[in-house]
């Protein structure tokens, strides 16, 4: 039987021919990755191996993003630990306040993350690189001391769903309809530990950061990653931001899945995920009345270029309902001074928008975006848990930057295509 695209990625990585699910194995690593939220806990471990170097200057990447700039006491004493061990160690890799953006948006532009690369980050949306068609997953601070030591991480090889995403979709359905559409159909625990793997003649028609965007959330079905097959897309984005080397992973003709979907994008619509789980979708048709009181647009999910010039575009001429707040999170530097010299930023505050540095804060009710109690927010985030993004008794609605930019207008759910 072959193997998967995952598969092969973690053969090559563990020195063997071929791999089947299930299997135990310890792999090479390419990149190991924390932020401030987890690194300080991987310090602590790091410090009770014994070890006085990383394994390699070059590959262990810390970004603080979660609570920064500082917003207590408390996440100033984290960000000073993290910096002081990469400062110690001497890692190659530790963006700075000013420096930094949201760390899933900042590797792949730093170019850190190319094709056939094994990631593993302490943090859940690590599985995001998949769209370069690396294999990439989240894992405990634990794992990241012990990667940051020896370079080497045990897996359990996963089983596979292949997902064909068919034809074109309509204007305004992007990358972020489609996962929330996949997470509605499968529910959260639908990929269990298993590799989501996307293919099909639709991925012509979706950019990188519809693939980013679809990647970061196939740990919202549960999935141990997801991952893109190379294309000219991905060389493209590959040689722009890196000049590493990389090498192409294909499935075997034979490669052997759990289950197979067809998905015709040109029939998806515009879809959010109700309270309080990322599976309980409805399309925007479907929404009904619902008021809000914040909407964020931003975050690992949906911070890039293509979201902020969606949103942009909806946006512009226009102004933010008065009754709510709306606030716009580019996800790195370069992003923010791309939507500056483009003229987006100019739309954002003209309509009444917050336009934020880089930061996960409202994402995970760390700062720059409390929800109170009784408050619905709108968002373009990948969580909405109870308490996600402030009071237990708050509600966060996830969306797509063009339902969260028109909605924005109204103050209430609204599509695109009615404003």
């Amino acid at each position: 039987m072959g193997m998967t695209m995952t598969q092969k990625i973690l053969a090559a990585h563990a020195g063997l021919e071929s791999v089947k699910a299930g299997q135990l194995i310890e792999a090479k690593l390419d990149i190991v990755h924390g932020n401030d939220v987890t690194t300080p806990v991987a310090v602590k471990e790091f410090n009770k191996i014994g070890v006085k170097e990383v394994f390699d200057k070059n590959k262990v990447t810390i970004v603080p993003d979660h609570f920064t700039p500082n917003k207590d006491i408390k996440s100033a004493e984290h960000c000073k630990i993290i910096r002081e061990f990469a400062c110690e160690k001497g890692v190659k890799n530790y963006f700075e306040v000013g420096q930094m953006g949201i760390e899933h948006c900042l590797l792949p532009e730093a170019g850190l993350v190319v094709p056939g690369d094994v990631v593993i980050g302490a943090d859940s949306h690590t599985c995001t690189y998949g769209a370069l068609g690396a294999f990439s997953t989240g894992v405990g601070s634990t794992d990241m001391a012990v990667g940051m030591a020896r370079g080497v991480a045990w897996f359990k090889v996963p089983s596979a769903l292949k997902f064909v995403l068919k034809n074109k979709p309509a204007k305004w359905v992007s990358g972020k309809d489609i996962i929330l559409h996949i997470i509605g159909m499968i529910g959260v625990d639908g990929a269990l530990y298993k590799s989501m793997e996307f293919v099909g003649d639709g991925l012509e028609y979706l950019s990188m950061d519809d693939r980013f965007t679809i990647a970061n959330m196939a740990i919202e079905a549960g999935g141990k990653n997801g991952i893109f097959p190379v294309d000219e897309k991905t060389i493209e984005y590959v040689k722009e931001h890196s000049d590493k080397e990389y090498t192409v992973f294909e499935a075997d003709a034979d490669a052997e899945y759990d289950e197979v979907y067809e998905i015709d994008l040109s029939s998806l619509k515009p879809t959010v995920a109700f309270p309080h789980l990322p599976e309980n979708t409805k399309t925007i048709d479907e929404a009904g009345d619902i008021e809000i009181d914040q909407v964020v647009i931003g975050s690992c999910t949906n911070g890039r270029m293509d979201d902020l010039r969606i949103a942009a575009e909806i946006l512009k001429g226009k102004k933010v309902n008065p009754k709510l707040r709306v606030i716009i999170l580019p996800g790195t530097q370069n992003i923010y001074l791309q939507c500056i010299d483009e003229g987006i930023a100019k739309t954002f505050v003209e309509a009444g928008c917050v336009f934020s540095t880089p930061t996960c804060g409202p994402c995970l009710g760390g700062h720059m975006g409390i929800l109170a109690k009784g408050e619905r927010a709108l968002s373009t985030t990948n969580r909405n848990f109870i308490g996600r993004m402030g009071h237990p008794e708050s509600e966060v609605y996830l969306c797509s930057p063009a339902v969260a930019a028109a909605s924005a207008i109204t103050g209430k759910i609204t599509s695109p295509e009615n404003v």
